[in-house]
């Protein structure tokens, strides 16, 4: 039964096609939009315009950039679906099935610990000798004098490196670029980004990050390690790849969306865990930034898998420790313990520390707002094609050689302390505080101490604590501004990127900086300074608090440092959130995805759900006793996700023959699509029995998202015939009241993970309808909202500051 004038069920879907515009019509836009810019045919006004034109109605299907190209968005299913057969399935489950589930939780668990340490090594492992190798070479030719040959040796080995890691992403594994730590994020919020999760792009993102990472580029392993924590859940959660998949019975139980969000989430975990070495940091982590929904189930099981990680980092550690590992026994894995110093603060060091989070916050969302000009001139660059993209990254690559190169000849040479072992002081190996470079004996260049070593031994060199006198404030701002211009312009190019080592390495140097200006009024070490330093600019740009305090003790492994730190901290992310969003929140909404907020506009609550309903489309309803034939049109000319399932004349309990329609609830578009595979029909249109269903259903296949509807062949016969909707239907979706407001619509819709929100009526009776419409994620987005509720955003908004 078809409701007319009443807003139609918009869930966004995969097979999508929008009614505005195409995503072919819209990557030529995009394509001519980079021509004119480059053509000088338009200013550069258009890099503040939405990367993506979206429609100003909140009917239209969902475009997101995901990879190297639009693609439409759909929905995940994380609610339960309580129809008949997933009531029977829990019936029929005997305690030893339900211990096989949870012991299959605890084993997957248990699996993405243990790869995601292991990748984790292999990475560090390969980093290590082949950035230390070729460092090595490099110093020797500086040694030897033989400077051009080191500049060619350096960016040609950085030139081939970045060029492998590039075009293995281009043309293999495009959204294996960036940290992935966005779409994650999106992910656990309920969206489904396609391509995000596969083995092409696991394997990617491995080799990839190995050849970014070695050739000495600004940015680290840590996002690109979230992610790779996420694949490998991913894969293990739906048994394969998604064409070759295990089909075994006990294991495709765990295929749903329900139980593949909570192994992400300790996939997400386990990335952080190796990329710090914290086990409570990681869980924290994905608690605070990534997962939107929360249990204590989870709590437990991420806390388990990052467990497993830690002793797999710590035994390939204690087994690299002998040099068995080449290069990796004393680099790698960020270490940075200084549990033995001491920490003594005054009153005028609770001032430096304050000012430090202050700095971090106005610096923080300064590098935000640069990053995201960067990344919408990214944009057009690389819809220019492949070979854009590849240019792009080789000019970057051949940028920082260059200057990691050169820069250190700028600064004079340092005599070492005579208190300093000579064995420490002037080295011309790949790690240490002093790295002698291009200078003589007994002296040693500050600069190339931090610009000529790998990512992890920069931050130990630039957090190392009793050294107050290692680096100059001339060398310490040019690292500052260089870093500056490099963590821009690096992060966006054709590779596996993360952005805390850049936002650490840029935090330290002022941190440290700071430290030397404060002198002998203050009683922390300059090593500590630089420190709180990088906590306070990861602060300001992510806008993360708890688990970035944990994390950093757990990296300094100084309880002392915990009240300087959340104070850092605390003021950084206030400073921030006052000018900008987070880092992360800036790139979903550049991408396009619709990611939900935890907090709704103000204005949102001068808006009611039944305003919404109001300008969408006629709503989409189907019998409980529907035929074939309508099914197969819904199907074929719609593209909702979810439908109304109403009964006409059912008599009303307690009452003497009244009828009345019936709500009995809500089915999905895959059910609706396995029923037509299955070819489950009646003669007649009649109610099946419970038996009849169990025979050719399970819950677990119906569990299975398979919406592929272009492959049901539906004869004219079968098309008169009927379907029992009934056994099928979720009985229980969440409803609101037409009069609810939209900001608490969108809090229940948020924090319940729903895919579809009912809109009831105030009234029931007889002659009124028992649905009004239907909200979906796409609807509740503040930018749809604003497009048609202009007045009500602007007026309403500033009243409700007012």
């Amino acid at each position: 039964m078809e409701a007319a004038g009443e807003p139609q069920s918009n869930d966004i879907g995969s097979n999508a096609i929008d009614e505005s515009i195409s995503s072919s019509e819209l990557a030529t836009r995009l394509s001519m939009e980079a021509e004119a810019v480059t053509n000088g045919e338009t200013d550069l006004e258009s890099l503040n315009q939405p990367l993506l034109k979206r429609n100003r109605t909140l009917s239209a299907s969902h475009l997101a950039m995901v990879g190297a190209k639009v693609s439409h968005i759909e929905s995940l299913d994380y609610e339960i679906n309580e129809n008949d057969l997933f009531k029977q399935d829990w019936r029929s489950r005997s305690k030893v099935q339900v211990l096989q589930y949870v012991f299959l939780k605890w084993k997957l668990a248990f699996l993405v610990g243990l790869l995601t340490g292991l990748i984790a090594t292999l990475i560090n492992l390969a980093v290590e000798n082949i950035a230390g190798y070729k460092l090595l070479l490099v110093s020797d030719y500086v040694q030897e004098e033989r400077y051009m040959m080191g500049l060619i040796v350096l960016t040609g080995a950085n030139f081939l490196l970045t060029l492998s890691a590039t075009v293995l992403v281009v043309f293999f594994a495009p959204t294996a670029a960036g940290p992935g730590i966005p779409e994650i994020k999106a992910y656990l919020n309920g969206i489904d980004t396609p391509n995000m999760y596969g083995a092409s792009t696991l394997f990617v993102k491995i080799i990839g990050s190995i050849g970014a990472v070695s050739a000495g580029l600004d940015l680290g392993k840590e996002g690109p390690l979230v992610h790779i924590g996420s694949c490998i859940a991913s894969l293990l959660g739906q048994g394969g790849t998604d064409k070759h998949r295990v089909k075994w019975r006990w294991y495709r139980i765990m295929n749903n969306d329900r139980d593949r969000r909570d192994l992400i989430t300790c996939g997400a975990s386990s990335g952080v865990c190796a990329a710090f070495r914290s086990p409570v940091g990681g869980v924290l982590f994905a608690l605070e930034e990534v997962a939107t929904w929360w249990r204590s189930a989870i709590l437990w099981r991420t806390f388990f898998s990052t467990a497993v990680v830690v002793v797999v980092l710590r035994a390939f550690i204690e087994f690299c420790s002998s040099g068995k590992c080449g290069l990796f026994g004393n680099g790698g894995l960020i270490m940075f313990d200084v549990s033995n110093v001491t920490v003594h603060y005054n009153m005028m060091d609770i001032l430096g520390v304050a000012l430090i989070g202050l700095i971090g916050g106005v610096l923080g969302s300064l590098y935000n707002y640069a990053l995201h000009k960067v990344l919408r001139l990214y944009s057009l660059i690389n819809e220019r094609g492949k070979l854009a993209k590849i240019l792009l990254s080789l000019t970057v690559s051949i940028f920082t050689s260059v200057c990691l190169y050169g820069l250190p000849f700028l600064v004079g040479c340092t005599k070492c302390d005579p208190s300093i072992s000579k064995f420490e002081c002037s080295t011309t190996g790949r790690t240490g505080n002093y790295k002698r470079f291009n200078c003589p004996k007994g002296y040693y260049n500050d600069l190339a101490s931090l610009l000529f070593s790998t990512n992890d031994d920069a931050v130990r060199n630039i957090f190392s604590t009793n050294t107050p006198g290692e680096f100059h404030s001339v060398s310490l701002v040019i690292y500052f501004v260089l870093y500056c211009i490099l963590g821009l312009f690096t992060f966006g190019i054709a590779v596996p990127s993360g952005l805390f080592l850049p936002i650490i390495l840029i935090g330290s140097a002022y941190g440290r900086l700071l430290g030397i200006a404060m002198g002998s009024y203050t009683k922390i070490d300059r090593g500590l300074y630089a420190v709180l330093g990088a906590a306070s600019l990861m602060a300001g740009s992510m806008r993360m608090t708890v688990s970035l305090c944990v994390i950093f003790l757990e990296l300094t492994n100084n309880l002392l440092l915990l009240p300087v730190t959340m104070l850092v901290l605390l003021i950084a992310k206030s400073v921030g959130d006052c000018f900008n969003p987070s880092i992360y929140e800036i790139i979903l909404e550049l991408k396009g995805l619709p990611f939900l907020d935890a907090n709704p506009e103000p204005w949102m609550r001068n808006i009611s759900v039944a305003e919404l309903a109001d300008v969408k489309p006629p709503l989409i309803s189907l019998r409980g006793l529907e035929k074939v034939s309508r099914i197969v049109d819904i199907l074929r000319n719609t593209t909702h996700n979810g439908f109304p399932v109403i009964d006409d004349d059912v008599t009303v309990p307690s009452s003497e023959g009244t009828k009345a329609r019936e709500l009995h609830g809500l089915i999905l578009r895959a059910h609706l699509v396995a029923v037509l595979k299955k070819k489950w029909f009646l003669n007649q249109p009649r109610k099946t029995e419970e038996w009849e269903v169990r025979q050719r259903f399970s819950w677990v296949e119906l569990a299975e998202r398979d919406l592929d509807f272009e492959q049901v062949a539906i004869s004219k016969n079968e098309m008169e015939m009927y379907v029992d909707l009934h056994p099928f239907t979720n009985k229980t979706p969440y409803t609101v009241v037409e009069d609810m407001s939209v900001a608490k619509a969108m809090v229940l819709f948020r924090q319940v993970a729903l895919r579809h929100l009912l809109i009831v009526p105030k009234y029931q009776g007889a002659g009124i309808y028992p649905v009004i419409g239907i909200l979906t994620r796409q609807d509740l987005r503040a930018h749809n909202i604003q497009t048609v509720f202009p007045h009500i955003a602007k007026t309403k908004g500033r009243e409700k500051q007012k």
